[in-house]
């Protein structure tokens, strides 16, 4: 690898002289805020362990702050940019300041959410300063239409953060930290001060670390059918998921069976749950489940062989 160019990467003064000469504001409609400290993009690189083999995939990579340390440490980095002022300047700017990595780099100007092939080699890992206003369905997209990523680290506003990494029983644990937790064992990888981004935001950021599972998780149900428990659990998070669940399930009576055939009490709240209870919960619910939920009404209605004698 090409050893990096001295003062390669942004400082301040740099995003400033960039963002005049293009004509760019940053703006709150997509949640913009670019890192202008070296020092905080490289060590997000270093938390994010990003290896010389690694393909990286960024999104969001605005005027490249982060691109130029990713390029300093990874094999390749493709970048999503929905922004056409900032994807049409990302090249040259990637070109002038990393030359000998240039040819390293692939831009896709694209919305993330939209995004479903990439060009390269697939992904190994994602790491990115995510737009806050769309960060937690960014991350899911991504997690799912790449499976090859087996590390993710993303900045995001401190609050998404803790709900990301938060464990059952917390209380901003929900459906972001359900669904995240479906991919990968997540956890938090520290804080970013304010005083590091142009314009600096109102609220903290935060890192998270996502490791993807080394096996999916063991269930018959569907990641949709799954995540449609998640989803009706939190819709009403005072409830019990006795009630929650009714709707979903039909009726209260349908949820507490399918509930009870997962072994979930049904006075319980969706926020003591982890994935794996949400997954029993969708498989009782299934055609397979159904007759289980069945029988198990049979056999509690009816005298058993011991009672009979």
């Amino acid at each position: 690898m090409s050893s990096p160019i001295p003062d390669a990467l942004l400082g301040p003064a740099d995003i400033r002289e960039l963002a005049a000469a293009l004509g760019v504001r940053p703006t709150k409609q997509r949640g913009q805020n670019f890192v202008i400290d070296a020092n905080t993009v490289r060590r997000i690189v270093r938390t994010a362990e990003v290896r010389p083999d690694d393909v990286v995939v960024e999104v969001g990579p605005g005027l490249g702050s982060l691109t130029l340390a990713l390029l300093e440490a990874a094999d390749r980095v493709t970048a999503v940019e929905i922004d056409d002022v900032l994807a049409g300047a990302l090249p040259a700017t990637i070109t002038a300041r990393m030359p000998a990595r240039a040819d390293r780099f692939a831009l896709v100007h694209s919305d993330a959410m939209h995004v479903t092939e990439l060009p390269g080699p697939p992904p190994t890992a994602l790491v990115a300063n995510l737009p806050y206003n769309v960060a937690v369905p960014v991350l899911l997209h991504m997690l799912d239409t790449f499976p090859s990523i087996e590390r993710t680290l993303v900045m995001v506003q401190a609050e998404v953060a803790d709900r990301l990494a938060a464990p059952p029983g917390s209380k901003v644990y929900g459906v972001p930290s359900v669904k995240a937790n479906w991919y990968a064992d997540v956890k938090r990888a520290g804080s970013i001060g304010r005083s590091v981004f142009w314009p600096a935001p109102n609220v903290d950021s935060g890192l998270v670390s996502l490791v993807r599972r080394a096996e999916p998780l063991k269930t018959t149900a569907s990641k949709r059918e799954v995540f449609a428990v998640v989803d009706a659990a939190f819709a009403q998070r005072r409830k019990t998921l006795r009630a929650a669940l009714a709707g979903w399930a039909g009726s209260a009576v349908a949820a507490e069976a399918a509930l009870v055939a997962a072994g979930v009490s049904p006075q319980a709240r969706g926020e003591s749950l982890t994935v794996e209870e949400f997954a029993r919960i969708a498989e009782a619910a299934s055609p397979r489940g159904t007759e289980q939920q069945t029988a198990a009404a049979r056999q509690a209605a009816s005298p058993t062989e011991e009672s009979g004698k």
